[in-house]
Order: structure tokens, then sequence, then C-alpha cells
């Protein structure tokens, strides 16, 4: 479909401005809206600053209020589709529940309303091609400077001005049609004149991927008398169904939720559309009412063209907000939360792609996802259950107790369940760095980037392990198994820290006990060779087994340090006060060696040391 698609349309358009000249008019206003419609939407992107993301993500909490925002946010944006391809992102991060995703389209539904408001009570009635030229000239002079935000501005104002630019030519070429061709003359009336115009407007909709765009065409068409009033009607019905195309293509990329919410906007919109066709005439009849009560002329057509559009959107969510728990229910149900798959990205998709805010979270989510599986693969790789270490009371005790090896092949979790997360994610912050990222979070993604590199290093340094964790742990060995239950114990009581830092509250979290184990590591980095010659001499190491413990220490202890490095990256406050007061109190290097003159818990080695003089 998607091959001949594009053909197709150019090849009509050809034939209709050999046809007619005047068609060419029309056309090409159509274009000069649109691409108002695409300034208009990259000056938000840009001048924006995340705001509309921050609202939808704060005003989702209920459904009033998430209504209200689909209202207020299409109404200002004039665009529906990019309000539901937002919700559709946050949905898909997991930002907004599929509730309040559900509110925000019906808001939505009523907030696109206001532009056929707009055209029929200006567009149409003031020369706007005389405040579209000089719009589009000043922003010209905004879109090339340096600052961000004067090109957001230049941006949308250049967008306004072809809209308005789009909405003369439309109106001048349908004068200038109708002199040659009167399309009225293809007018029909009753039940086949609704089919059939409801279809066309869906066609229409689809085509130019605006129900905007379709109504503006409408409406510009009707105040020129190039068709009936009761065709415009159907017309607008029908572009109200063509509207979800977006939300569906949106959709395409997107996660279990965001499909569910393309669906809930297809079902909402037809239900609506239904409703109107079968009621057409009470509907009618109300329009005349309102228009009458309003001042409206029984002849201003386009006016009330506009009323039929507000009510019969608004009636469609007044119809289906006191429903909205089944429908929820009835998507829950045909759209099923698939079985996580633990070794494919869970969070990263075209949906959550589309907004540097979105992505950002979406990336967090999966590092942890990444660290997750990272955390069981290093814990049975050291013949540990991870269920059983964060549940331990004593990790050393529970430690000295697992001498069973686990059937493990690690090469092959890497491969499955690290390596393709971490591919995932590299792609990812690349397609950040593409697009027009701001710094801040640019920053924060490809710190999210280094954090999954640590993970991957340290499951990489657990693999080099593994091999002599099993020669020399799972039977007694005398001082070379206490030196790797000793080793075991410290990755474990580390995996089970950073247990606690994601279980706490972010307010309660605190990077102080990781600076702390840092200082650690690298005092027992630095000591293990002195310890290990002692124990040589003592006679009761033998060398092959000192050289092996000491290859593996360094692995060991490599492990140790990304897994820090990780959780420090991840779990850092972003509070600028609480950063700060960390920042005061961790430790740089010359505090690190500092740290490490300080008395506290014996070395790994000297303890194993200790142990065996006891026994001799």
């Amino acid at each position: 479909m998607k091959r001949f698609y594009l053909p197709l349309v150019i090849a009509a358009l050809v034939v209709t401005f050999w046809v007619s000249p005047d068609a060419q008019e029309i056309a090409a206003g159509v274009a000069i809206f649109l691409f108002g419609m695409l300034m208009l939407e990259d000056g938000f992107k840009s001048f924006g600053g995340g705001t509309l993301e921050r609202l939808l993500e704060r005003t989702t909490d209920s459904v009033p209020r998430a209504l209200s925002f689909g209202i207020v946010a299409t109404t200002l944006l004039q665009s529906s589709s990019l309000v539901s391809i937002v919700t559709i992102s946050f949905l898909s991060a997991g930002l907004i529940t599929l509730v309040g995703g559900v509110g925000i389209i019906f808001g939505a539904n009523i907030g696109t309303t206001t532009g056929a408001w707009l055209v029929a009570g200006l567009g149409l009635k003031v020369d706007i091609a005389a405040y579209a030229m000089p719009m589009i000239a000043i922003s010209i002079v905004l879109v090339f400077q340096k600052s961000k935000v004067a090109r957001g501005i230049g941006y949308a104002l250049g967008g306004l001005g072809f809209l308005f630019l789009g909405i003369h030519y439309m109106k001048e070429g349908f004068d200038a049609f109708k002199d040659e061709i009167d399309l009225t003359r293809f007018a029909l009336s009753g039940l086949l004149g609704l089919a059939v115009y409801s279809l066309i407007g869906t066609a229409a909709t689809v085509v130019m991927q605006s129900s905007h765009a379709t109504m503006v065409l409408i409406l510009t068409a009707l105040a020129a008398g190039q068709i009936s009033y009761d065709n415009a009607l159907a017309l607008a019905i029908g572009a109200n169904i063509g509207t979800t195309i977006t939300a569906m293509i949106g959709a395409i990329g997107a996660n279990y939720q965001g499909k569910r919410l393309a669906l809930a906007h297809l079902i909402f919109n037809l239900v609506t559309a239904g409703v109107a066709l079968v009621l057409i005439d009470p509907l009618r009849q109300s329009v005349d009412w309102i228009s009458d009560l309003v001042g409206i002329a029984a002849t201003d057509f386009t006016m009330k063209l506009a009323v039929f559009h507000t009510i019969f959107n608004v009636l469609g969510v007044v119809l289906m907000l006191p429903f909205l728990s089944r429908l929820i229910a009835f998507l829950e149900r045909r759209i099923v939360e698939p079985v996580p798959d633990i070794s494919l990205p869970r969070y990263l998709n075209e949906a959550v792609d589309e907004f540097p805010q979105t992505l950002e979270v979406a990336l967090r989510k999966e590092v942890l996802h990444l660290y997750d599986n990272a955390a069981e693969l290093i814990l049975h790789g050291l013949n540990l259950h991870r269920d059983e270490v964060y549940a331990a009371e004593d990790v050393g005790a529970l430690v000295r107790k697992c001498r069973k090896p686990l059937d493990l092949d690690l090469t092959e979790g890497y491969d499955r369940r690290v390596k393709t997360l971490y591919s995932g994610i590299v792609e990812y912050t690349t397609r950040a760095g593409d697009k027009r990222t701001p710094p801040d979070i640019a920053e924060r993604i490809y710190a999210l980037r280094d954090v999954s590199a640590e993970i991957v290093r340290a499951v990489k340094a657990v693999k080099h392990l593994r091999k002599n964790v099993l020669r020399y742990t799972v039977r007694p060995q005398g001082a070379t198994t206490e030196l790797y239950d000793e080793l075991r114990t410290q990755i474990a009581r580390i995996a089970v820290e950073i247990r606690k830092l994601d279980r706490a509250a972010p307010e309660d979290r605190s990077t102080l006990w990781l600076e702390q184990e840092r200082a650690r590591i690298e005092e027992d980095a630095l000591s293990t060779s002195r310890r290990v010659d002692a124990l040589i001499r003592k006679g009761v190491l033998t060398p092959a087994a000192a050289t092996s413990f000491m290859n593996d220490s360094g692995y060991a202890f490599s492990a140790m340090r990304a897994m820090i490095e990780a959780a420090r990256s991840y779990y850092v406050e972003r509070d600028r006060a609480v950063a700060e007061v960390e920042s005061l109190l961790s430790l740089d290097e010359d505090e690190l060696a500092e740290a490490m003159t300080t008395p506290r818990e014996v070395p790994i080695a000297s303890r194993a040391d200790d142990r065996v003089t006891e026994q001799s």
C-alpha cells in the first residue's frame, strides 16, 4: 500500500492541475497551510523547552484535568495530531496512565474545534494575507538568530503566518474555481450524501494527515459556495474519523500502552461520528437554535458549521465519559500486556524516541532493567542466588554456605541478557545526539550510557572470575577458598547496598556509602599483593593458587569499581542543594588515600591470614 500511495497522490494532483489550472491555487493553499503547521510544531519543540511535556506529566492525575489539558493544548497548538503523538510518547515511557492519556485524547477532540471557529469567524471575513506577509518576514529574521528562544518564536510566528497565507490561497482558489467548475453539481442529499461525503472527508484527512487542514478546506469551499451545507456537515464528520490515522501511525512503534491509546482514539471518533450521523437532523436543529441564540445569521453557513463541529465533538465526550472505566477494561483485554522478555529492550521504542524528555525517562528505566539482568548474572556467576543474597541478614555466612555450583552459561547469558540491552541503549543515545536535544538533557542521556557501560564492564569481569570460583569454592580448600569467599562476599554486599539505594525514596538516598566503599576497595586492591606474599611465606597458599587469586582479585575489584561507579552516577541526587552537600562530602583522590590510612575492618586477605594462624 505504501509503495503505491505517493505515486497515486502525485498523479492525482498532476491530472487535477491539467484539468483545471485554478486547482493549483487551492492545492498550494493546502500545502502552505500544512507547512505552517509543521513550522508551528517546530517552534513548539524549539521554544517550548519541554513545557508541554512537564504540564502533561503533572496534569493527568485526574480525568477532568487530563480533559482540560487536551482542550487547552490543542487550542494553543492548533494540532490535535501533535498532542496525540506527545501523549502516546509519554504513555509509552510510563510517565502517564492510560486513563490520563484517554482523557487527553477526549479533550483534544474538543480543542480541535477552536480552529474551525478561528477560520470561520476571522480567516474568511478578514484579509488575513495582509497580516501573514509581515509575520513571515519577521519570522525569517528571528529564525536565523543564535538564541534558541528567538528561533522558537520565529518558527511559531512563521507557522502562524503560513497558516494565514494558506487559508487565503484556499479561499482565493475556490473563488476562482467556481467560475470554471461548479462542484455543487455533485451534491448529494439524504443518507447517500451523508455516507459518500463522510468517506470523502475521511479520505482527505488521511491524505493530508490533518483534520484541521481538512476543516479549513471544507470551510473555504463552503464559503465559496462550492459545496452544500448538508454535504459540509458530512465532510466534517468524516474528517473526525480520518484524524485517528495519525494516532494509529504514531502507535506503530509504540509499546502496548501506546497501541491501547490509539485504539481508544479510534473507538471514540467512530462512536462520535456514528452518533452524529444517526442524530444528524436533531443536531442540525440544535445548530439552528444555538445560531439564533448567539446572533449567527441563518445564511452564515461557515459559522454554523463551526457550531456543528463543536456540538458533536462535545456530545461524543459527554456520551463516552460515563463508560470510561469500561473502555479502559476493554482496551486492557483487547491489547494484553505482553510477557516481558528480559533479553529485549523493554522501554525503548520509536514512540518515546519522539521527544528528548521521554527518551531520558525511558533510558533510565532501561538502564535499571539492564542492571537487574546484570546483577542476577553477577551473583549467579559467583554461585549465589540473588533472592537469597537480598534476603540474607549475614551475607558472609550465606556465601560460606553456598558451595553448590549453579548451572549457568555466563557467556550465553551475557550475550542474550546484557549485550542486546546495551546495544539498544547505545543506539538510542546515538539517536538523541543526532537530534536537537537540549544540552542538559543530552548530558544526562550520555551519562546514562556511561552507567550502562560500567554495568557491562562488571559482568565481563565476573565472566573472567567464574572459572576459578568454580574451581576453589565448590569444596573447601583452606586459605584459597576463604580468599575467594571474601571476594564473593564483598561483591554480594555491594549488590545488596545498591538494591537498598534503589528501594529508598529519592530524598533519602545518599551516595556517601558508595564513596566509603570506593575507598575500601582501593585499599584492598593496593594491599592484596603484600598479603598474598605473606600467605605464601607461611606455606598455606601455593604459588599457583596465589597467581590465580591475584589475577582474579583484579577482575573482582574491577567489577566492584564498575558497580559502584554505575550506582554513583545513576542514583546521584538531582536536587542541586543535596548534590552540592554530597559533592562537598564525597571523596576526591587525595581523600581516598587519606581514608585508606584510617583504622577500619581488616582487609580480606589479612582476615584469611588470621584464620590460618589460628588454625595453626
